[in-house]
């Protein structure tokens, strides 16, 4: 029996964002967010992350799953695998503008329901904490004081969690393993939640199609070679200034992951829009658009 890697925003949507997912993403959600007054999820409605208003001004940007629970707060969810520079700035901004674009012209603000954003990585984030889970809200600098509750960022840092699955000791930690590790097992978990049991069961290989299939492949040959542009970039950054040429071993490097980008990017032209291929490949819309010509 093999699994896909959840990791890749195509396997983690197929497990968590679609209607027949809902099940599996109110277990999800209610081992890994703490809900005031102790409470649980008990339905939720699954929306499209693309929807978004067209508004003039307004920075289009992307999660891998938003969903509108029962109480009408909103819960923002991304799969990131590399830590590129601009991530907190965005993970704000997308749970600022999902906030303010609630209202239509002329409504209260009392109509204004909570967002929680939910981010979960495959890197360390916070470096000088063990904390696996971190979650933040707006609090007085001094005394801690709760300002609102209406925007609350929660990340879960993946390299932090190194429990085997004995070891697994509630339910928040099983479908963390099961995140991190479901691609490198041959076999199923015994004695877990039939929500995850039905997770496992979506992404086993045999239940898929080789279309299917094969578009993962391309999603996990997209994340290593952004993670590897990403290692080799450190890697000749802790020696600048050491060895001689390395600036024009970097210029190489950067023509050989654009050359990368633009093979991967025609690969995807008959999976994806223009916009969305962008946005994974990093090449500008304009360039994708050339690839069809």
């Amino acid at each position: 029996m093999q699994f896909l890697v959840v990791k890749t925003d195509y396997a983690f949507k197929k497990v968590f964002g679609s209607e027949e997912s809902k099940d599996i993403l109110i277990s999800f959600l209610n081992s890994i967010v703490e809900f005031e007054n102790n409470l649980q999820i008990k339905d939720l409605d699954i929306l499209d992350p693309y929807n978004m208003p067209m508004l003039h001004g307004v920075k289009a940007t992307y999660v891998d799953i938003k969903a509108k629970l029962d109480d009408d707060s909103l819960v923002i969810i991304e799969m990131q695998v590399v830590n590129q520079s601009d991530f907190q700035k965005r993970v704000l901004y997308n749970a600022a503008k999902n906030y303010s674009l609630q209202l239509k012209k002329g409504e209260s603000y009392h109509l204004l329901n909570p967002v929680i954003a939910l981010s979960i990585l495959d890197f360390e984030m916070f470096k000088d904490s063990d904390k696996m889970i971190t979650n933040f809200k707006l609090l007085e600098k001094e005394d801690f004081t709760l300002y609102s509750d209406d925007i609350e960022l929660i990340f879960v840092e993946l390299p932090k969690f190194n429990k085997l699955f004995e070891e697994c000791k509630d339910i928040k930690d099983k479908w963390i393993y099961f995140i991190k590790n479901a691609g490198n097992l041959e076999v199923m978990p015994k004695n877990i939640p039939n929500e995850q049991k039905q997770a496992y069961e979506i992404i086993n290989q045999a239940n898929l199609t080789e279309e299917e299939l094969e578009f993962q492949r391309k999603r996990v040959d997209f994340v290593n070679m952004v993670k590897g542009a990403e290692q080799f970039s450190f890697d000749k950054g802790e020696k600048k200034g050491i060895e001689k040429g390395i600036e024009k071993e970097r210029l190489n490097s950067e023509k050989k992951i654009a050359s990368e980008k633009l093979n991967l990017a025609k690969n995807l032209l008959d999976i994806l829009d223009d916009e969305t291929i962008a946005l994974k490949t990093g090449l500008d819309i304009a360039a994708v658009a050339s690839l069809r010509l």
